[in-house]
């Protein structure tokens, strides 16, 4: 039976033959499987099409794929396939980096005989320039009702802004349709949750042409929502012996040729120029932490040491690749360093991942089943990417991989995910809806102090080299914003939300004890706003849902007579009648609890 992936590849082949039925003279460029489906990126040169013509492409699909018993496979010499492709210069382009590299042109032909390209075709055959990777009998493997042409959209020819622009055409596609189903359902529920929508709707973050995309300004209380989290965080790391560290947004190129990170970033990096002196926007905070642990001398007493910075780095996106929090050009990391001897890892690993548990029990993402770690580790095949001695990468990939099944955790591996500079485990959770994002990750970088030739003077008085590990608990704090705003659709758990209660008065002759309670709580340090509109109770009460307010408390003439509160708790249910300091140590146990 084919995998999912190789269905999605032979779908992006039987998109192709639909497409070139209907417009002969389009140009095929690429049709990889993704994630969701397929795409495959096309220019149509004079011609136009739109989202209007997905159906029937869709239907010609469908039409073809019964004739599809199997794929052929034939290797071609490059100017044999120069000759069949002697009018597309995109396939041309792949031929000759295929020749260049040394490796075999090869032809795939599918149809309802699928014999060899040489020969005359039936009318639902088709071929096409690739490496492989289909269905072997696509009629049999893929059911005609789990795939669905999706969209169009715009792609640059290999993804420079240089070079063409194609029409890329995405297809969703399944095992079966009740999948295809599900997905396009979570997908619908996704456009509820957008935190671009949500962002604007509560209030939380602007992105302004002026100041730029991917540069977004945070509101009061999308500040006050930064701060929550931020505040968290260094409670969580404090208790855990790490210590606070300033540095700042630039430093001398320099810095990063010496950890490696010019050469990686030198292309998506900001470089600044003053008056006489040459900067680079940090793209990585590492670097800099290692010049506060270079700075002075160290002993094997001294160690771990344990830096913790909650602070921006740089880089130049793409522009289309820009999209509200989720993907920025000011990164606002939680980063952390820990410097320790060899036999500390396991100890100072195990300390990271208390905090990770910690902190995403609070958020309401650390639940059975909806979490996962991936031992992130070198591509074997481009060992070119990668700093240091394949020896050492070696020993950091097996220290990490044991230290994770020591705790339970459930590892899956990820060939070309590493830094760098050093493995990684990458912590996956599935928020409300189950779409998996990649949040927290521990590092483990022997590369990094060698570079930087960092010591410290062991237990026999030698000098050694400390072991460095990267570790991030949120990641980005942008991205993790967007992720929390989807998660809970705005509506934030009590300890999170920018504005804890709203008091509403029912007619103006209450605003006093509306405003009275209001004090009272923000006394208590609970957030908390009079709503004195001169609206009606019902109005208000709509407001405040609207705004996503976990409490709502009513207060009329009995409520003012008896000092009390009639409560309406988004997640509780109505209170009524309680005493205005039986709600206050009610909420201020929740928030305690993050609950």
């Amino acid at each position: 039976m084919a995998s999912l992936a190789e269905k999605r590849h032979t779908l992006a082949h039987l998109l192709a033959k639909a497409v070139l039925e209907r417009h002969p003279n389009a140009l095929l460029t690429l049709g990889p499987a993704v994630d969701d489906g397929f795409y495959y990126d096309i220019d149509f040169g004079a011609e136009k099409i739109s989202d209007a013509d997905l159906p029937e492409l869709e239907k010609a699909m469908r039409k073809h794929l019964p004739g599809w018993k199997e794929f052929s496979r034939e290797e071609v010499s490059p100017d044999e396939a120069r000759t069949r492709f002697a009018n597309n210069p995109y396939k041309l382009e792949l031929v000759n980096e295929i020749a260049a590299r040394g490796e075999p042109v090869t032809l795939y032909t599918a149809g309802s005989t699928a014999q060899s390209s040489k020969l005359q075709a039936p009318s639902s055959s088709f071929t096409d320039l690739c490496r492989g990777g289909h269905a072997k009998h696509p009629a049999a493997d893929i059911a005609p009702d789990s795939f669905a042409l999706d969209r169009i959209a715009g792609a640059y020819w290999r993804g420079d802004e240089a070079k063409p622009m194609l029409t890329r055409i995405y297809g969703l596609a399944f095992d079966t349709k009740e999948e295809l189903d599900a997905y396009r359902a979570q997908r619908e529920e996704a456009k509820k949750r957008d935190h671009r929508k949500l962002g604007a709707e509560l209030d939380l973050f602007v992105i302004s042409e002026l100041v730029g995309a991917g540069l977004p300004l945070f509101t009061p209380k999308g500040t006050l929502l930064r701060d929550l989290i931020s505040d968290f965080l260094w409670e969580l790391n404090k208790a855990k012996g790490y210590e606070k560290v300033d540095i700042p947004h630039l430093a001398k190129p320099d810095l990063y040729k010496v950890s490696g990170h010019y050469d990686k970033y030198k292309d998506d990096g900001f470089q600044v120029h003053g008056r006489d002196k040459h900067f680079m926007l940090k793209p990585m905070n590492c670097p800099h932490h290692t010049q506060i642990y270079a700075s002075r001398a160290r002993s094997y007493r001294d160690l771990p040491i344990r830096y913790f910075d909650i602070t921006k780095v740089y880089r130049d996106e793409q522009s289309g690749e820009l999209m509200g929090l989720s993907r920025v050009l000011s990164i606002t990391q939680d980063d952390g360093h820990v410097f320790c001897r060899p036999d500390q890892i396991g100890e100072e690993v195990a300390r990271v991942v208390s905090i990770i548990k910690d902190f995403y029990s609070a958020v309401g993402l650390l639940k059975e089943g909806s979490y996962r770690a991936r031992l992130s580790v070198r591509d074997p095949g481009t060992p070119e990417k990668y700093l240091g001695d394949p020896a050492v990468w070696d020993v950091a990939e097996k220290r990490l991989e044991e230290i994770g099944k020591e705790h339970g955790l459930a590892l899956t591996r990820g060939e070309g995910e590493a830094a760098f500079y050093g493995p990684k485990l990458d912590f996956m959770f599935k928020d409300a809806i189950g779409r998996e994002w990649q949040l927290a990750t521990i590092q483990l970088d022997f590369v990094q102090p060698e570079r930087f030739q960092l010591e410290y003077t062991d237990d026999t008085g030698s000098k050694a080299r400390p072991v460095m590990i990267h570790r991030a608990i949120s990641g980005s704090l942008e991205r993790f914003l967007s992720v929390m705003i989807e998660h809970y659709a705005g509506a934030f758990p009590l300890w999170l939300s920018p504005e804890q209660v709203r008091v509403l008065p029912v007619s103006e002759k209450h605003a006093a004890y509306a405003a009275e309670v209001a004090a009272a709580l923000m006394a208590a340090d609970i957030r908390a706003e009079a709503d004195d509109a001169n609206e009606s109770l019902g109005k208000k009460i709509r407001a405040g849902k609207q705004d996503k307010v976990p409490y709502l408390l009513v207060v009329g003439d009995k409520e003012a007579g008896a000092k009390t509160v009639t409560a309406e708790s988004r997640d509780h249910g109505k209170l009524e009648g309680l005493p205005l300091a039986a709600l206050i140590e009610r909420l201020a146990k929740e928030i305690s609890e993050r609950a």
